[in-house]
């Protein structure tokens, strides 16, 4: 099962880094991929907190403290995994512009996304929250594009973020703070 999981893995990888390579999607995803950043989700959970109505201002709090729980996990697991970034380990990768020093699995730009977006989705329409959705997996794929991360690593932080901002969401309403 491992083996049929990491040939996938490695599969979907060099598709969405060398298949699909094109001048437009360099393009949009060097623009997205910093959507997941540090500076970009700070800033957003910030900028909710800043200019938002009351009822926005626990979402944002929700949102910087499960982006803080999340990165500290992410911190962790990166250290006791110590998957190298495809970039390292396999040949004729497609690297974007700033190599990364540090470890593959999980995805921070992916978790962070996540754990920034899952609060605010308790409160906008469907329609928003697919829209959400899409764009933090379009971060997730723009990290493997770049070579930076396999898709398992995406998705284990994609999970990570969302499961964190969820879980700060449910635990800050059953102590009434919502």
């Amino acid at each position: 099962m491992l083996e049929r999981v990491q040939r996938w893995d490695h599969q979907l990888f060099v598709w969405c880094n060398q298949s699909i390579s094109s001048p437009i999607f360099d393009r949009l995803f060097g623009g997205i991929t910093h959507l997941g950043g540090a500076i970009s989700t700070i800033a957003s959970a910030l900028l909710i907190a800043w200019l938002a109505y009351e009822t926005w201002d626990v979402s944002a709090y929700q949102s910087a403290i499960a982006l803080l729980i999340s990165h500290i996990i992410v911190v962790l697991i990166k250290k006791g995994v110590r998957r190298n970034r495809p970039f390292r380990a396999l040949e004729q990768v497609k690297v974007g512009n700033f190599p990364l020093k540090d470890y593959s699995f999980p995805s921070g730009h992916t978790s962070a996304i996540f754990a920034v977006i899952t609060p605010v989705m308790f409160l906008v329409s469907p329609l928003y929250t697919c829209l959400l959705l899409a764009l933090a997996a379009l971060v997730g794929l723009s990290r493997i594009y770049w070579g930076y991360h396999y898709p398992t690593d995406c998705l284990a932080g994609g999970a990570i973020g969302f499961g964190t901002g969820w879980l700060v969401v449910y635990l800050m309403s059953a102590v009434g703070i919502s």
